[in-house]
């Protein structure tokens, strides 16, 4: 027999048998998916965005390198990578990212050189709002990404974060809140019964409730919908995480999970398309060497993995990925075998329909500024490209002025 309304008060949202709802539970996701943008809509490409975030600064030299440039070898007596994996005649990269590398062959890697913008700070904490904001404003209270799904219909976002990880400035500004999760449980519907008997009790009664005709709306009436329309996600998200296998091996790191997750969430169409992680540790101010090969490894290895698994399950063409740092890396070594906080640095994109090979040119190194690689490229222009044609959103509204857009798409 089915529990009464008030036995529903009584084991359901009282004492120790009380039904404890995740407040990240994405009731919005099957809405979402249900409302696929008509044609010719802005955001209507269906396309998806990963931001992978470098945090510390990034190394863009030790990164992308400039094997032919004798200038180099003198900046970074110690330091210098010897061994790269060839782009061209001239740039190589870290020896440590072989699966990117292979992305390369598969002509999926696009590297953007000398990436920045004008005067640019040297604080970790200014330089990354700049970033997240897409302004050189004092007060920054939005970000990019947060302005954009404004713009993008029905689409849902992620912050794929470490346990209390506070979600970044990027993502600021959505119309709904952009969840933080770290895995698939934080979507659960977590039944703390006495017993095996009232949990079931509990499902039995979720399964089967409907609101009588004859009574009007009330608190609780809202109650139970909201609570089965939260058992209803939260087992289709079990499903997923219990029936999803990898068509590759993703690394049993932080960001491999995150990217793994973000995988599977985009497998279950549920309507995310954009989805933002960050990767600390690239402040590397003394015995970079080691520290900074095992950084670039777990982020090759991770996209490297994420793509491939998506690619295999057709979905080559939807995927772009985006790297970025708040900053790159002083030209020259200092003196405990590290890297000081410089300027210009290179961006990666991974995707299917990225332009592949080298776009822009390497910052030269006669010409630094305090120890700083120059820029040319800003990263709005970056930014602008894929807003306007990869996601289908108006840059300008979004950056707050027109950039020129530079060639890292084909075929969008």
């Amino acid at each position: 027999m089915q529990p009464t309304r008030r036995e529903f008060l009584r084991f359901s949202l009282a004492g120790s048998s009380m039904v404890a709802l995740t407040s990240a539970i994405p009731n919005f996701l099957g809405r979402a998916a249900a409302q696929a943008p008509a044609a010719g809509q802005a955001g209507a490409r269906d396309t998806i965005l990963v931001v992978v975030q470098l945090t510390g600064g990034n190394d863009g030299l030790n990164t992308v390198i400039p094997t032919r440039d004798p200038n180099y070898t003198r900046l970074r007596p110690t330091l210098r990578i010897q061994n790269s994996l060839r782009v061209n005649d001239s740039t190589g990269l870290h020896p440590s990212m072989s699966g990117l590398h292979g992305l390369l062959q598969d002509n999926a890697l696009c590297i953007v050189q000398g990436v920045g913008y004008p005067n640019p700070s040297q604080s970790h904490f200014r330089s990354m709002d700049i970033w997240h904001a897409a302004s050189t404003a004092e007060a920054l209270t939005e970000g990019w990404v947060g302005r954009a799904l404004r713009h993008v219909p029905a689409a849902t976002s992620f912050h794929m974060a470490n346990q209390n990880e506070a979600a970044p400035l990027a993502l600021t500004g959505a119309p709904a809140r952009v969840p933080s999760i770290a895995t698939l449980d934080d979507f659960q519907l977590r039944l703390n019964a006495a017993s095996a008997g009232d949990r079931r009790q509990q499902r039995e009664f979720l399964d089967g409730v409907s609101r009588p005709a004859d009574n009007p709306p009330s608190l609780l009436d809202f109650v139970q919908r909201t609570a089965v329309q939260t058992y209803a996600s939260s087992q289709r998200l079990s499903e997923v995480g219990r029936n999803y296998q990898p068509r590759t091996t993703y690394p049993q790191s932080a960001l491999g999970n995150h990217l793994k997750l973000a995988a599977q969430l985009i497998d279950a169409g549920l309507g995310a398309r954009l989805f933002y992680v960050t990767l600390d540790g690239f402040d590397t101010h003394a015995a970079q060497g080691p520290a900074h090969a095992n950084l670039l490894r777990d982020v090759s290895d991770s996209i490297t993995a994420f793509y491939r698994d998506l690619a295999e399950r057709g979905q080559r063409e939807r995927i772009l990925i985006l790297t970025f740092s708040e900053f790159g890396r002083r030209g020259h070594e200092n003196g405990s075998q590290g890297t000081d906080h410089g300027a210009g640095a290179p961006m990666l994109l991974v995707g299917g329909r990225v332009r592949s090979g080298l776009v822009g040119e390497q910052p030269p190194l006669t010409n630094l500024v305090q120890g700083n690689l120059l820029h040319t490229i800003d990263f709005r222009q970056v930014y602008a490209t894929i807003l306007d044609q990869w996601l289908g959103v108006p840059s300008r509204q979004i950056l707050g002025q027109a950039y020129a857009p530079i060639e890292i798409l084909r075929g969008v």
